[in-house]
């Protein structure tokens, strides 16, 4: 296990996600495919229709599972595929706070996640054939990634520093790059 600053333990703690089901534990047969779509944008649909109550949003994001390639809703007996566009998360802000190990970039996700960008955190930057627009992933727990979405990109870009042709950003004093200029 790899040890962490004590400066990252500190804002851990104080940004601690809300505890989660232990889904990864969970090993229910699969009972079928869901007619749930995370958006892009972040928007959940059932059927067709957006889930308009945030709290039902919450509680499907802390049963959410991904393997490999698929995601999956669970509880202990059940195990129901649901499609993802891109990620089932979206990164709505960002603040920076101060530590003794640097300043941290903490991130808050659409359904109230906050992380900080570490390690375990990673940011990253890939793109997608045919288009222009860059695709900023961060990793939120468990394989489940967020898509930044652009206000907080904008900033991230805003506040990178280039060198030799790529731009980075720091968070307790490691660099993540942003991609080639």
């Amino acid at each position: 296990m790899k040890a962490i600053s004590p400066a990252l333990a500190q804002l851990e703690t104080q940004f601690k996600n809300a505890k989660h089901p232990p889904v990864d534990s969970w090993t229910p047969a699969l009972s079928g495919d869901m007619d749930l779509v995370i958006c892009r944008n972040g928007t959940w649909l059932h059927e067709g229709d957006p889930i308009l109550r945030p709290k039902l949003v919450q509680l499907f994001a802390s049963i959410l599972r991904r393997e490999d390639d698929e995601y999956f809703l669970l509880t202990p007996v059940e195990k129901w595929r649901i499609e993802v566009e891109l990620a089932p998360f979206v990164i709505q802000s960002l603040s920076v706070q101060e530590s003794t190990g640097g300043d941290a970039l903490v991130f808050e996700t659409n359904v109230g996640d906050k992380v900080i960008l570490s390690d375990e955190h990673s940011l990253w930057v890939e793109s997608q054939e045919g288009r222009d627009e860059p695709i900023p992933l961060l990793h939120i727990r468990s394989g489940l990634n967020a898509l930044l979405n652009r206000n907080v990109f904008y900033e991230l870009v805003e506040m990178a520093q280039e060198e030799q042709g790529e731009l980075f950003i720091y968070s307790l004093g490691k660099a993540f790059s942003l991609g080639k200029l």
